[in-house]
């Protein structure tokens, strides 16, 4: 009998954010997989490091950094296959995905290439866009505003024509972008209405003005918060 994988949304990097579902998973399963640098640490296993069983089977999936598709479609390739025998055997593995599993996260990859022949459960976790509005202070959106969720390497001229006409927006994977988007937020008049997150929940965390991030200072995991009537309940 086949078995079941699981997509554990392990939530923004506070362990207390783990949900009850994904740690009685992740204590139950015989393997457990997580994304990690190519020859560095894994932030998805750091964030649930305390709860991994003892002698538990790991998998490192190691992902690339680089903005060609190529190479990490390869890796997700031989991960599927790897995995894939282990619930052909009938053994249950779980996949840790920094965040939810489904907004922008790495286990979709692996979701695509399983999800055909074995038993897949989703479990959500809080995303990184919900994370920055609570450590902000700042709800994202009220009534019937709209939201965008902008990623940040789109070019000034896509982030303009979706920024207009939105109510409140999110931009996200900030990092070496940030000085052409503040510059386009100051543009559009939107600066003093931005907020900036970085690392939220971690112990690195930082929460800024938009002038006060150095122009080289923005990690990947950034993101900005706009709403045009500056707070949300306004």
């Amino acid at each position: 009998m086949s078995g079941t994988l699981y997509g554990l949304g392990v939530g923004p990097g506070d362990p207390e954010l783990l949900t009850l579902k994904a740690l009685r998973l992740l204590r139950s399963v015989d393997v457990v997989a997580y994304p990690a640098l190519e020859d560095g640490d894994s932030l998805a296993r750091a964030i649930v490091a305390e709860h991994l069983p003892d002698g538990v089977e790991e998998y490192a999936i190691r992902i690339p950094m680089t903005v060609a598709r190529a190479p990490a479609q390869a890796v997700y390739d031989v991960a599927a296959e790897h995995l894939g025998a282990a619930l052909d055997a009938g053994r249950s593995v779980a996949v840790l995905c920094e965040g939810d599993p489904f907004f922008y996260g790495s286990f979709m990859y692996l979701f695509g290439r399983l999800a055909e022949r074995h038993r897949v459960e989703v479990v959500p976790g809080v995303s990184s866009l919900t994370a920055c509005a609570a450590r902000l202070g700042s709800p994202l959106a009220a009534r019937n505003d709209t939201l965008a969720v902008l990623p940040a390497p789109l070019s000034d001229e896509v982030l303009a024509a979706r920024l207009d006409g939105v109510d409140a927006a999110a931009i996200i994977k900030v990092g070496r972008h940030f000085p052409r988007v503040r510059a386009l937020l100051d543009r559009l008049g939107l600066a003093d209405r931005a907020r900036y997150v970085e690392r939220a929940t971690m112990g690195t965390e930082r929460i800024l003005p938009l002038d006060a991030v150095e122009s080289d200072g923005a990690p990947y995991f950034s993101t900005i918060l706009i709403h045009r009537r500056g707070e949300a309940w306004s």
